[in-house]
């Protein structure tokens, strides 16, 4: 049985962490994090065990490296020797944002280590994830065919060049944010017309659930847009006042500020 090791288990770690342990078993699943009294608790509950960076680093066969940008430098430091030791073959899994393969392999040593980066999303704690996927020329097919299989229960994984990750990840990894204040918002207009906050959330989370399962089902969202909209009806001229509002153009520009903020960690 294949050994997994988190180093760093915070939201998006913590969040592929409980979808391997639905998938593998957590008897072999190793998790680390600088906040040992939050995240033990939790890595015990789901059956694995808490350990220190350099046991993952010796042992585990696929090793998600799930610290901030700015912090991986000093903690691949730290793991780098143990690294350089081993004979048995192992995977580097980054969900770092921004950080391009050749920095990582830098940041470890300039070893030509395995690496498979992701970019993964929130709603991967449920299992719906839209995880963006590459993969350093040296991981094997059987290395990558075991890693989707285990990490099934995150979501949907989609293969792309790693020049396009930051792009994607700006709509997937971003757009939960930017989706979470567009119900907000709805909501608060619920709420302005007499309706009742709970009531006014539950209509825009289950619109916004409805509206997902028509456009994954094939409904492109010019038609669905126009098929709410009848002539001279109350749609269109909500519409027409988000246009005024410049709604789109202002998703548009958020997607280009967050590809370009990648950058900065290149």
């Amino acid at each position: 049985m294949s050994l997994i090791g988190f180093i760093g288990a915070g939201n998006m770690g913590g969040s592929l962490l409980r979808a391997a342990c639905r998938k593998h078993d957590p008897a072999y699943i190793l998790v680390a994090d600088k906040f040992e009294e939050k995240v033990r608790p939790v890595a015990e509950s789901l059956g694995a065990r808490f350990t220190g960076n350099e046991e993952i680093a010796e042992k585990a066969d696929y090793i998600f490296l799930g610290v901030k940008p700015q912090m991986m430098e000093d903690m691949l430091k730290g793991i780098a020797p143990v690294l350089a030791k081993r004979e048995k073959p192992f995977v580097l899994v980054s969900m770092a944002a921004g950080m391009q393969m050749k920095k990582l392999t830098a940041m470890a040593g300039n070893a030509d280590y395995p690496i498979i980066r992701i970019m993964p999303n929130l709603p991967a704690s449920v299992g719906e994830g839209a995880i963006l996927y590459t993969h350093s020329d040296n991981v094997s097919d059987e290395q990558l065919r075991f890693f989707l299989s285990f990490m099934e229960k995150a979501g949907k994984f989609y293969p792309v060049a790693e020049h396009l990750i930051d792009a994607g990840s700006s709509v997937s990894g971003c757009g939960p944010a930017f989706a979470a204040m567009f119900v907000e918002a709805l909501a608060d207009g619920g709420v302005a017309c007499g309706l009742t906050r709970a009531l006014a959330y539950e209509l825009a989370e289950q619109m916004m659930y409805g509206t997902a399962k028509l456009l994954i089902e094939g409904v492109s969202p010019a038609a669905l847009k126009d098929n709410v909209c009848s002539p001279g009806g109350t749609t269109i001229q909500g519409v027409r006042t988000l246009e005024k509002g410049a709604f789109r153009s202002a998703l548009f520009e958020a997607v280009i500020a967050a590809t370009e903020k990648n950058k900065d960690f290149a």
